[in-house]
C-alpha cells in the first residue's frame, strides 16, 4: 500500500491560529504585471526579506504587493490579514535550517540545536519582537519540538523533564540573543550619532573615575582594571559557548 507524501503541513496550525489552505491560483483584481502565478510561499519570502532589511513595521501588504508587482487584492487570495502573515513568517523562519543526522551523543544534538536556532535569531533579528505575542506551535515550529525531543529519546527521562530541559535551553538562546541585539543597537546607534573609539574611552573613563571616588564599587572597578568588556563584539561567540557549556554539563547527571 502506498503511503502519500504530505507536503502541506496547515492541518497543523494551533487552534489559536487559524491560516487560510493553500490557493492554487490567484485571484490577479485586473492587475496583469506578472506573467507567473503568485504563490504563498512567495508572499511570505519577500515579506521575511522585507522585514530583515527594514525591520517588521515595514510589513504592510501594500509594501509586499509592491516588492512582488502585483496588485494588493492578489495578497488577499492567500493570506487573510496581516496578522496571519507574521504567524505564516514566524513558521517559515522555523523550517530554514534542514533537520542534520543524529550524532546519537545528546551533549552534540542539543547544542547543534542551540547554535541554530541563535544563529537563526541573529539572523531575523525582528522575530524576537514577537516571541511574547504570538503563538510559537506552527507546523514547522512543532516538527522542530518533534525532532529536539528525538534527540533525548535514549536518555531515559520522563517526558516533563525531557521537556523542562528543552525549554531551558530555548530561553538561555532567546535571553542571549536579545542581549546580544542590545549590543548591536548601541554599536549602530554610536556609530550613527558620529561617536569615535576615542569618545566612548573618554567618556568610559569619566565614568569609572566617579565609581572609584564613591568608594562603593571595588568589584566593579576590578573588571575595568583587567581590561574585560563583557559587552566586546568579538568575545559573543565565547560568551555563548561558555553559557551553553554550564548548561550541558549541568544537565549532565539527568542523563543515563
Amino acid at each position: 500500500m502506498e503511503v502519500e507524501l504530505m507536503t502541506n503541513l496547515d492541518d497543523f496550525w494551533p487552534p489559536s491560529a487559524t491560516v487560510a489552505p493553500r490557493r492554487r491560483d490567484s485571484a490577479r483584481s485586473g492587475h496583469a504585471r506578472r506573467q507567473k502565478a503568485l504563490t504563498r510561499d512567495e508572499i511570505v519570502q519577500a515579506a521575511v526579506v522585507l522585514a530583515d532589511t527594514e525591520g517588521a513595521a515595514a510589513v504592510n501588504m501594500r509594501r509586499i504587493a509592491k516588492e512582488l508587482d502585483v496588485g494588493v487584492m492578489s495578497l488577499y487570495w492567500h493570506v487573510a490579514d496581516k496578522e496571519q502573515l507574521l504567524d505564516l513568517m514566524l513558521d517559515a523562519i522555523e523550517g530554514e535550517d534542514v533537520p542534520a543526522s543524529e550524532s546519537l551523543d545528546w551533549r552534540t544534538d542539543l547544542a547543534r540545536i542551540a547554535r541554530q536556532k541563535r544563529q537563526s535569531l541573529l539572523r531575523h533579528p525582528w522575530v524576537v519582537i514577537f516571541i511574547s505575542e504570538r503563538s510559537p506551535f506552527g507546523p514547522n515550529a512543532l516538527l522542530q519540538i518533534e525532532r529536539s525531543l528525538a534527540v533525548l529519546d535514549r536518555c531515559n527521562l520522563d517526558t516533563a523533564t525531557t521537556l523542562q530541559i528543552l525549554m531551558t535551553f530555548d530561553n538561555y538562546v532567546t535571553g542571549s540573543v536579545l542581549n546580544e541585539l542590545r549590543e548591536i543597537r548601541i554599536e549602530r546607534t554610536q556609530t550613527e550619532a558620529g561617536v569615535t573609539q576615542l569618545d566612548i574611552t573618554a567618556g568610559m573613563q569619566e565614568w569609572k573615575d566617579r565609581l572609584d571616588r564613591s568608594g562603593m564599587f571595588t568589584r566593579v572597578l576590578q573588571v575595568f582594571d583587567e581590561g574585560i568588556d563583557p559587552d566586546a563584539a568579538e568575545t559573543r561567540d565565547d560568551r555563548f559557548e561558555f553559557g551553553l557549556n554550564c548548561l550541558l554539563n549541568g544537565i549532565a547527571p539527568l542523563m543515563s
